[in-house]
């Protein structure tokens, strides 16, 4: 039988917090920048001549999951030998994982890694510099907090945090550490996203007014492993360790297996797909976190005991905090029950459309000539364009995907030349504000803002 890879954890007891451990600094700058390494390749003996033995990068793995074994290890692998870092080390708290894990990496690097039942484990190899993050949820930040209070630097899957206490304490402590911590939101790294944020910052564009994305799968066992609920023992995992810093209950193999249908663990589809899509809003405009948001949804296709919706419509309210009379509104929907429409990104302005599925923009929806005629205005029509496709051979070469490649590449970079990544701490608290926001409305059924001051949602 084919084994189904969850978002399993590893990590450390809850209350017993790691040694500020020192390590060797491996400052170096790289010879290529990031954005050359994602577009146009890798120059395998280029890396060769400037890097020695002596500068290897030993990376652990903190969780072996599906995401790990299916798109951060083979995007690592793409240029991790000629970068001369390697994975060193996976920390699993569940033993199968842990093995399979420690397999997996061997068969693709030639290289063995040292395996760890934790992240006390883990850490106390004094010679694992950074690390990568791909556990559940609601653990993120928990382990990033490990990660760089043992003066390591990483890469952090998303999202960052589903709660402001956890996305609070990520932000002081990666901040104080002065370590690397790319988040995973790998649009940010995506060439066509890239262009699109240089033209919206053109001007171009106008003020949007609109945005409208959606994220819709029709997949019966989405984020369902029944078989491999069946097979799992508590006695092969640390449950203690699994929950780190939710409230202590029984032990529930559907929850360490299907974290994501139940909350407080993950709140589904904000935390899987939104924040992707409603961080571009971020980067795009500079805003920071909405000024409002609230939504609507339910359980409307797979009652099978999850308590996460499966089908969901928010609203969000984005403007500057000083002039509401400014702003525009993105649409979010999400359902798991119906396909149709798939994934969908776009933003509108008077003068027509950004279109992040087709990359393209266009003058669809733009202002018609009699119209303008009609208030004696000029006529508002944006020109036809198209953004650069994400086009990487060697990512289609190795079966990876080409964003993440690419975000991959640009931490690596960085853990070299030591330049903020494109997705840093700061992307990734105001991605958990949207995301705290709203499941604060989910949860009440309530209009959810944002106190700045507090930097605490509150629902109204």
């Amino acid at each position: 039988m084919q084994t189904q890879f969850p978002d399993n954890t590893t990590g450390h007891a809850p209350g017993n917090e790691p040694d500020n451990s020192s390590r060797r600094d491996f400052i170096r700058t790289s010879a290529i920048a990031a954005a050359g390494i994602a577009v146009a390749g890798v120059n395998a003996q280029s890396y060769a001549r400037i890097i020695g033995a002596n500068d290897r990068v030993r990376v652990g793995l903190v969780g072996f999951s599906a995401r790990a074994k299916d798109a951060l290890i083979p995007s690592f692998n793409v240029y991790g030998k000629e970068m001369n870092m390697e994975i060193a080390a996976v920390s699993d708290i569940w033993k199968l994982r842990r093995e399979e894990g420690v397999a997996f990496v061997t068969e693709k690097t030639g290289l063995a890694p040292a395996p760890a039942r934790n992240n006390d484990e883990l850490y106390a190899m004094k010679d694992i510099d950074a690390v990568i993050i791909s556990t559940a949820d609601f653990q993120h930040a928990y382990h990033a907090i490990e990660a760089v209070k043992a003066g390591r630097d990483a890469y952090c899957e998303k999202p960052m945090a589903n709660r402001m206490e956890d996305a609070r304490a990520m932000l002081k402590a990666v901040n104080e550490s002065g370590k690397i911590v790319q988040i995973g939101t790998q649009r940010r790294s995506s060439p066509n996203y890239i262009k699109a944020n240089e033209y919206l910052r053109t001007g171009a564009f106008g003020p949007i007014n609109m945005a409208e994305m959606s994220w819709n799968v029709n997949q019966p066992g989405r984020w369902r492993r029944p078989r491999l609920v069946a097979d799992l023992r508590e006695a092969d995992t640390d449950w203690n360790r699994f929950l780190v810093n939710r409230p202590k209950e029984a032990w529930d193999p559907r929850k360490y297996l299907e974290y994501r249908l139940f909350w407080p663990y993950s709140s589904g589809i904000p935390d899987q797909w939104m924040v992707h899509q409603i961080d571009t809003v971020h980067w795009f405009t500079d805003l920071p976190h909405p000024r409002s948001v609230v939504v609507n949804g339910g359980i409307y296709n797979w009652p099978d005991g999850r308590k996460n919706w499966d089908t969901l419509t928010a609203v969000f309210d984005y403007g500057p905090f000083n002039d509401l009379s400014k702003g525009f509104q993105v649409l979010y929907q999400s359902r798991m029950g119906n396909s149709a429409g798939g994934i969908k990104e776009h933003y509108y302005s008077i003068g027509g459309a950004l279109n992040l599925d087709k990359n393209t923009v266009s003058d669809e929806g733009g202002m018609e000539k009699w119209a303008a005629d009609e208030m004696n205005m000029k006529q508002i029509k944006l020109e036809s364009m198209s953004l650069p496709e994400v086009k990487l051979s060697t990512a289609a070469n190795a079966g990876v995907d080409a964003g993440t490649l690419a975000h991959v590449i640009n931490w690596m970079d960085c853990l070299r030349s030591r330049k903020a990544p494109n997705a840093d701490v700061r992307a990734g608290y105001n991605h958990s504000i949207a995301l705290c926001m709203t499941i604060a409305a989910m949860h009440s059924g309530k209009k959810a803002i944002f106190d700045e001051k507090k930097q605490e949602v509150q629902t109204i």
